[in-house]
């Protein structure tokens, strides 16, 4: 998978099919609205693109307090290529970015920048400044832009949101929140004499406990305490799979 930081850089996308969100978790129901992205680039003859942002909005826009991400910008990185994503585009989300229109972001960095040629949405989407952008702005005002909207999803009747896995892992119920997300509970972080931490201050991690996890590829039994994660991993990065 193609990682572009920014629209400066951008190389030619052969007719890109593309979805825009902070993607956070990765979790079920962005599989099913990625997957779609992929499967209509494949039928174009084309790529698929993920369009996130980096940092969360939240933070640029000052309403960080009580943030916990599943997912750093490298572990969604690291599940987007699983899922066979093409290109991941980075938008630094800075104050500047914030306030575009949402004509603007369509048509000058979507459209004009990244040549997209189709638009997956999901059930909820808004975008550009004060989230003034929506699938009926795209329907009605777009007519070169194909646009397909994905219904909400739910596991078992439960709806899936990113909200509902945080409460999950907080909890320590990691059986719960793999069920929802579709995959493991990834945590990449970096090992010292002290532990094991995350780059990202806003990660979220489970509850202070014991676990089985994958340590780099290998079966092993951390424990997390205090915002650190111990075990003998040996490599200064480590990908933990919960």
């Amino acid at each position: 998978m193609h990682i572009i930081y920014g629209f400066d850089s951008v190389p030619k996308i052969s007719h890109a099919v593309a979805t825009v969100g902070s993607y956070d978790g990765v979790h079920s129901g962005h599989k099913v609205l990625i997957e779609q992205v992929i499967a209509y680039a494949k039928r174009r003859g084309g790529e698929s693109v993920v369009v996130t942002f980096e940092p969360h909005p939240r933070i640029t826009l000052g309403k960080a307090e009580g943030l916990k991400l599943l997912t750093t910008l490298e572990e969604k990185a690291l599940l987007l290529e699983r899922l066979g994503v093409d290109y991941m585009v980075v938008i630094p989300f800075d104050i500047a970015f914030s306030r575009l229109s949402h004509e603007e972001f369509i048509e000058k960095y979507l459209i004009g920048k990244l040549g997209i040629e189709e638009l997956i949405v999901g059930y909820n989407h808004h975008f550009g400044h004060n989230k003034s952008g929506d699938y009926n702005y795209l329907t009605s005002q777009q007519p070169n832009l194909a646009v397909t909207q994905i219904e909400q999803q739910r596991v078992e009747s439960a709806k899936v949101s990113s909200t509902v896995i945080r409460t999950t892992i907080e909890n320590g119920d990691i059986r719960s929140a793999i069920h929802l997300l579709g995959h493991t509970y990834i945590i990449i972080g970096e090992s010292n004499e002290h532990g094991i931490f995350t780059t990202d201050r806003y990660k979220l991690l489970p509850a202070d406990g014991e676990y089985t996890a994958i340590v780099n590829g290998t079966e092993r039994s951390i424990t997390i305490c205090n915002g650190a994660i111990y075990t003998n991993a040996k490599s200064q990065k480590v990908v933990i799979e919960l």
